[in-house]
């Protein structure tokens, strides 16, 4: 059981050490199994409590899991590609449909609230140990959360929605949880939870929103946490309506010791309502960006939560970044006060874009799906082929290997970039590459 590499130290510290430097050199690998802990403290003469915390420290920094009779065994690691590298380069002449950025004709100019910003800034520059959190920015973040329903909490500021997210994992699950996550759903989402250490439990979704067997299914089976995205779901569109809202909260009703996360997606570029789902949990968060209304270069999101999960997240914070620049969140703040961003225009924009393209992929036979946002999920038979035949036809496409772990093949599609008359020759295109390749005999 000890194996070729000999596992060393006298101290729980220096035992875990010894273990992380083989999973480090290669000598341990993935599935790796460790000796029971009565017989590696045999051979280093040590007290079991001793070995004991040594395997202890290494789950909790997720190099190994614990699996009960089976011992303890080396964590697979997370994977050094990610998702979001299984893009196809659009080369020149081919339209790119695969990045999944807003409209830069629908994105608010920044000269008026990044002047203002600055004004503030002179008449009385941040300096350390001030409010992590602006002021005006929060007053604004909660009024509006306020008008859609969500549960009060404190607000707090993170560097995007991906940054709060993983800082409210991490402020309660520990590496080997399981988390519920939608399935196809976001790529950077699905590499980040095994990056944590943490286990990736799909669950299927239709234009409602996750189903609420899955949701059960999942739960049920031991998973921590659920992350769900509220409006606009990418890459499907997905909005979570009034009934589905009902029924989702119905089964978390029966997990209260579950956390939940939800995605605000679709802020301020979709015009349907907002359904959320907290405060069913003991344990919650509700997070909202303002990159695809208002730019991903602004890296900020707003978050609330039950106290204790926002009390954690900014404690940690300090610890780290300490909050996020007092200019950025004062230019948020004054992008919202001044109503920078047309709402109805920017959906109704996407809207006639996204549903124009689902009609014609309909009268081609082909099914497609984008209920709301910006984005058109198209299953296929072979999504390779066909990314590759759109490709040959002047459209890079997102493959869907970027969001899925369970579900069934497709390509995402980014309507931001398309005028009317590309819809026709797009949905052509598409039709053409989602058929299945005719068999072709050498013999």
């Amino acid at each position: 059981m000890l194996g070729e590499y000999r596992i060393s130290g006298r101290r729980a510290s220096d035992i875990a050490a010894s273990v992380e430097r083989g999973v480090a050199a290669g000598d341990l690998a993935p599935g790796h199994v460790l000796p029971p802990m009565r017989e590696l403290a045999t051979h280093l003469g040590v007290n079991p409590n001793t070995v004991a915390a040594a395997y202890r420290t290494l789950r909790e920094r997720g190099v190994i899991e614990t699996a009960g009779r089976r011992g303890s065994r080396v964590r697979p690691r997370p994977a050094n590609t990610a998702r979001g590298s299984l893009r196809v380069e659009a080369p020149p002449g081919v339209r790119d449909l695969g990045d999944g950025n807003p409209d830069p004709a629908l994105l608010p100019g920044l000269g008026e609230a990044l002047a203002a910003a600055a004004a503030d800034y002179d008449r009385g520059p941040r300096l350390y140990g001030g409010a992590a959190v602006v002021p005006r920015l929060a007053e604004l973040a909660r009024a509006g959360l306020d008008v859609d329903g969500v549960p009060a909490g404190p607000v707090a500021v993170a560097s995007g929605s991906l940054d709060a997210i993983e800082r409210v994992l991490a402020a309660h699950l520990r590496p080997g949880d399981a988390v519920a996550v939608e399935d196809p759903g976001w790529g950077a989402l699905l590499d980040l939870v095994p990056a944590l250490g943490m286990r990736v439990v799909p669950v299927a979704l239709d234009q409602e929103g996750p189903l609420p067997g899955e949701v059960e299914r999942a739960l049920s089976a031991g998973a921590k946490a659920l992350v769900v995205t509220d409006r606009a779901q990418n890459p499907t569109g997905a909005t979570v309506g009034s009934r589905r809202a009902r029924e989702l909260r119905s089964v978390l009703a029966e997990h209260p010791g579950v956390l939940l996360i939800e995605d605000d997606h679709g802020h301020a570029i979709v015009d349907l309502p907002v359904h959320p789902l907290a405060g069913v949990t003991e344990r919650w968060a509700f997070v909202r960006s303002v990159s695809k209304a208002y730019g991903p270069d602004l890296r900020l999101a707003v978050l609330t939560g039950d106290g204790l999960t926002v009390d954690r997240v900014t404690g940690r914070q300090q610890l780290g970044p300490g909050w996020v620049s007092g200019l950025l969140q004062l230019t948020v703040a004054h992008l919202w006060a001044t109503g920078a961003v047309d709402v109805p225009a920017v959906a109704r924009s996407y809207g006639e874009r996204r549903d124009a393209l689902v009609r014609a992929l309909g009268d081609r036979g082909i099914a497609a799906y984008g209920r709301t946002g910006m984005n058109v999920w198209v299953p296929v038979g072979d999504e390779t082929g066909a990314v590759a035949r759109l490709l040959h036809a002047g459209w890079a496409v997102a493959p869907g290997a970027r969001f899925r772990m369970a579900s069934p093949q497709g390509v995402r599609l980014t309507v931001s970039p398309l005028s009317a008359a590309d819809i026709e020759p797009l949905a052509d295109a598409v039709a053409m590459a989602a058929t299945p390749a005719r068999p072709v005999s050498y013999g």
